[in-house]
């Protein structure tokens, strides 16, 4: 099996097309990249910009090059020596638009008749065997539908008509109502939806992988890619929402002869990746959270408590995803208790109930059975009986069923609690846990403060045991903030009595009426800093309806949302405002700096693959999606990669050249002496402000590539530097940052970091000259 080195991703859209990347491949050789990392690229909602709403599984979408660049691209890569890794879907499809779904568009026309109706998880037995489409404004808005060219018309939206339903001259209501599908007031939906869907997006169907019909058959594609040498390896997308993750995981093992392949798995704190999947690793969720950790100092979360108020992580989490459950979700409730035994002796209503509190309580995003046994099930009935005494008989049922694989609410229970984990939390409490915003990442619990040297030592110890071919991710599609932004982010538990004057001064300037709102917008403002009026506007409007606390999506207040975007402008518009951030800014943008350029090297170094998130070679300030996809500037990358081959030192400034640097001499140390990254150990310092450094030989049997990084800017500095801090080097080395040689032995690390504060040392004789 082909492995990479390393990885660097690429969104590939009807606006940055395989073509267009075919043509950075030079740049990204030039830059060390092993593999180059694509979004999906399967056909897609018309317009889509990210892919991940697949319409046609059989072909490479044509708006993003199609086949034939698909294969000029793996073709130039490979003969640049570079891999080809893609993301795939296999969990759900795009339905916005059925027309453009030619599986949904049968299974509507046709019912369960269709060749078709097997590739979706719908629930017949429910709605009176009708699949329900919540698209309408209201229910009266049936009366609004047309038949236009033998279709279903509702303004713009097209649906089929089933053979001889229209046949008498029957009004559009009428046809309507003979129709394997039923049009709903979209309200109806998170009670009433009777298909599994992706997370609560009603416009993405869950897919039965677990059939082989269906796994053929949205596969055959991929499967070309792998057969033609096309693709060398796959992410999967979302794995927690397939039937049987494992058996999944083996037949594409069986489809593709083993190739390199990654999960998109969250791995919650303690919880270990089932040691038997047909899988490298994770796509590196879990190596972000605990490099972000090392950067952020203990010793500020008192004081950035109590800026907005202490919250209790758990009870927070427990309530947005009881509340999921109960609401945005309840379809996938009541479908879980549709699907309890006839036997099991509930009333419903108490079924539900009890059914609810489990997946509110369930304390990873899903369980495995049989491969995990049943110990997270057992835990969240624990604290589901302590949250609700009145419910234990009701949940000792429950547990008896969900642990039996072989009944089949067990298997559903295992898709939906990753549903209600990932809704209740990293879409809305990540947004209302805003104390230090740095740390509501993706894959992280933010309750978890900081990791310290020896607690990280451990983690990569183990993962270069486990996992070494995990992947290492920093930035990423989904993140809520970027690499850079985070960084600058953290220096705030540094500095958690400025920080409180600062929010202080911006609230009585500006005031946003929600504190933990108020507390992540403008975070994210200094942590973005310069940013515009719009882009920040869509954050701030984005970031609290997705708390729902003052506003929400669907129910909008217009009075908080218009303070909201008045504090936005007031940072533009007001002199006196924009000072305070600019002040705030200035005093941490420097340390932001310094653990930017620390936290990359590590991340690019430790066990595991590291990827390189599009444009984040140089400097990147951006928040969540879309704005983490804005266009990449490849033209100055391009230059100033080439710059740097007469100015190999930069100094740390503005545009991110320094950062270029660190990341071209990682990925080409990772690239081209691997032998150097072979094992872990954790090398001993010493001095005054030994707790300030990070460092690790990364050989095995041998000494290889050492990395050293300072960390805690301020507190660096106010004790006056690294003085005296030592550590031992076992081979003479040269730093791959500066060309500086450096002896074998006792070292000052002052002398090793310079003025980037990280060094990359490389043996230059024994047995790795």
């Amino acid at each position: 099996m082909r492995t990479p080195r390393s990885t660097y991703r690429l969104q590939i859209h009807e606006g940055y097309t395989l073509t267009d990347a075919t043509a950075q491949l030079e740049y990204l050789a030039q830059l060390g990249v092993d593999w180059i990392y694509l979004s999906p690229i399967l056909t897609a909602e018309k317009g889509s910009t990210h892919g991940y709403d697949v319409t046609d599984p059989t072909t490479v979408d044509e708006s993003r090059g199609g086949a034939e660049a698909l294969a000029a691209l793996a073709t130039a890569a490979h003969d640049a020596g570079m891999g080809v890794l893609v993301d795939i879907v296999p969990n759900h499809q795009g339905v916005a638009t059925p027309a453009d779904n030619p599986w949904w568009w049968s299974v509507l026309a046709e019912g369960q008749a269709s060749p078709y109706a097997r590739a979706f998880d719908i629930d017949w037995a429910a709605n009176s065997g009708r699949i329900l489409l919540p698209v309408l404004g209201s229910a009266d808005d049936v009366d609004q539908l047309e038949l236009v060219d033998g279709q279903l018309a509702y303004y713009d939206h097209r649906f089929p008509v089933a053979a001889g339903t229209a046949d008498d001259g029957a009004d559009a209501a009428t046809v309507h109502g003979r129709q394997h599908y039923e049009l709903a007031d979209w309200r109806r939906g998170d009670a009433e939806l009777n298909y599994r869907r992706f997370f609560s997006v009603s416009t993405l169907a869950g897919v039965r992988v677990e059939d082989a019909e269906v796994f053929d058959a949205s596969h055959a594609e991929i499967r070309r890619w792998v057969d033609e040498g096309l693709v060398d390896g796959l992410r999967i997308d979302h794995p927690d929402g397939l039937r049987d993750p494992a058996g999944y995981l083996d037949d594409l093992a069986d489809a593709t002869g083993g190739v390199y392949v990654l999960v998109e798995k969250i791995l919650e704190p303690g919880e270990r990746l089932p040691s038997g999947w047909a899988t490298a690793g994770t796509t590196g969720y879990d190596a972000l959270a605990d490099v972000d950790r090392l950067f952020t100092d203990p010793v500020g979360e008192t004081g950035l408590d109590a800026v907005t108020g202490a919250v209790d992580w758990a009870e927070l989490i427990h309530g947005t995803k009881r509340d999921f459950a109960d609401r945005t979700l309840l379809a996938e409730t009541l479908r879980l208790t549709r699907e309890l035994p006839a036997d099991a002796g509930l009333d419903p209503a108490l079924a539900q109930d009890a059914m609810a509190e489990l997946l509110a309580c369930f304390p990873v995003y899903r369980s495995y059975l049989p491969e995990d046994g049943a110990a997270h099930l057992h835990e969240a009935a624990h604290l589901a009986v302590d949250h609700r005494p009145d419910l234990a008989d009701a949940v000792d049922v429950l547990v008896g069923l969900l642990e039996d694989e072989s009944q089949p609410v067990a298997r559903r229970f295992q898709q939906t609690s990753g549903m209600v984990m990932a809704k209740g939390v990293e879409d809305t409490a990540f947004y209302r846990y805003t104390r230090l915003t740095s740390l509501t990442e993706v894959g992280a619990d933010p309750s978890i403060f900081s990791v310290g040297v020896d607690a990280f030592h451990a983690k990569m110890a183990e993962r270069a045991q486990a996992w070494p071919l995990a992947m290492n991710a920093l930035t990423t599609h989904d993140t809520k903030r970027s690499e850079d932004t985070r960084a600058r982010i953290s220096v705030l538990s540094e500095l958690p009595d400025r920080w409180a004057r600062t929010f202080a001064q911006l609230q009585e300037l500006a005031p946003i009426p929600d504190a933990p709102v108020a507390n992540l917008v403008w975070q994210a403002t200094v942590g973005a800093w310069p940013i515009s009026r719009e882009r920040l506007t869509d954050y701030a409007l984005k970031a609290a309806r997705e708390a729902g606390t003052s506003t929400t999506w669907t129910d909008q207040d217009k009075d908080f949302e218009a303070a909201l975007t008045a504090a936005v402008d007031a940072v533009h518009d007001r002199r006196e405002v924009t000072r305070v951030i600019e002040d705030l800014v200035g005093a941490i943008e420097g340390p932001g700096y310094r653990n930017a350029l620390a936290a990359k090297l590590i991340q690019l170094t430790i066990p595991g693959v590291p990827d390189v998130y599009q444009g984040t070679e140089f400097w990147d300030f951006s928040l969540v999606d879309p704005d983490n996809r804005r266009p990449v500037d490849y033209a100055s990358r391009t230059t100033a990669l080439a710059e740097l081959e007469f100015d190999p030192q930069p100094e740390i400034g503005p545009v991110g050249v320094a950062k270029l640097h660190v990341v071209r001499a990682a990925l080409h140390a990772r690239r081209d002496r691997p032998e150097l990254f072979a094992g872990y150990r954790p090398l001993s310092v010493s001095g005054p402000a030994a707790g300030h450094v990070v460092a690790f030989d990364r050989g095995g049997d041998r000494p290889g590539a050492v990395t050293v990084a300072t960390r805690l800017p301020v507190g660096l500095a106010a004790r006056g530097g690294l003085g005296e801090t030592v550590l031992s080097l076992a081979v003479p080395t040269v730093d791959a940052l500066t060309g500086r040689e450096v002896a074998a032995g006792q070292v000052r690390v002052a002398d090793i970091v310079g003025d980037l504060g990280v060094a990359l040392l490389l043996p230059t004789g024994g047995d790795h000259a």
